[in-house]
């Protein structure tokens, strides 16, 4: 897991608080996401717009814009699920800093237009930072190419993923989200590996982890 929060431009401050019940309005929010907005959000910031008018690079089809929101929390704890919601009401890829306390992290999943709509955004799993202490350094993006570049910078300071040199952002993101299943896998027949008795058993599981490892190997390689 990486720990490193950027420095964003004063240029592209927006500083903005959005009411929780905005996002309340989009799609079909249950009553246990309502819960959890109230049990867990204190605030909503949305703290950067980088767009082409506020950083001076130009935009791409799949990042129009790439907006950063300041969540604060009433504790220490933040569902995926509000995450979600938050990411599905807003047409742009979002990057998250979550406060809680005297800490701070990162957190954001890859977005992209659905091939088959384009009005419609498909969310891959979510990376993240540890906690970090709120006045840890911050490194400098690079503001080499376009708004697109900006954003994988960012997504990839957020997984251990070696890229390889033909695969677009998208296949790095599927082969990623595939690594985190694996490896999810490994954990529960591990654990399972702990309480079995039976030999025949223990056997069986021993080849579903060796198969399992080897899955991950070669998604990694």
């Amino acid at each position: 897991m990486a720990n490193m929060l950027f420095n964003f431009p004063k240029s592209a401050f927006f500083g903005r608080t959005i009411p929780k019940s905005k996002f309340y309005e989009h799609g079909s929010v249950t009553s246990k996401q309502k819960d959890l907005f109230i049990k867990q959000v204190d605030e909503i910031i949305w703290e950067y717009k980088l767009a082409p008018e506020t950083v001076n690079l130009s935009s791409t089809s799949g990042v129009p814009e790439l907006q950063i929101f300041k969540i604060i929390l009433k504790g220490e704890e933040i569902s995926e699920e509000v995450l979600r919601c938050i990411d599905q009401a807003v047409m742009f890829p979002i990057v998250f800093e979550v406060f809680s306390y005297s800490k701070v992290k990162m957190i954001a999943a890859f977005k992209r237009r659905n091939e088959a709509n384009s009005n419609q955004w498909v969310l891959n799993e979510y990376g993240k930072t540890d906690w970090l202490d709120i006045n840890s350094e911050r490194a400098e993006l690079h503001y080499s190419l376009n708004l697109g570049s900006i954003y994988e910078q960012i997504l990839k300071s957020l997984t251990q993923l070696k890229a390889r040199p033909t695969e677009s952002l998208h296949e790095y993101f599927e082969r990623d989200d595939l690594v985190k299943k694996k490896m999810s896998e490994l954990k529960k027949i591990e654990n399972k590996l702990k309480t079995e008795k039976q030999f025949n058993k223990k056997v069986e599981l021993n080849t579903r982890l060796r198969n399992v490892k080897s899955d991950v190997e070669q998604l990694t390689a």
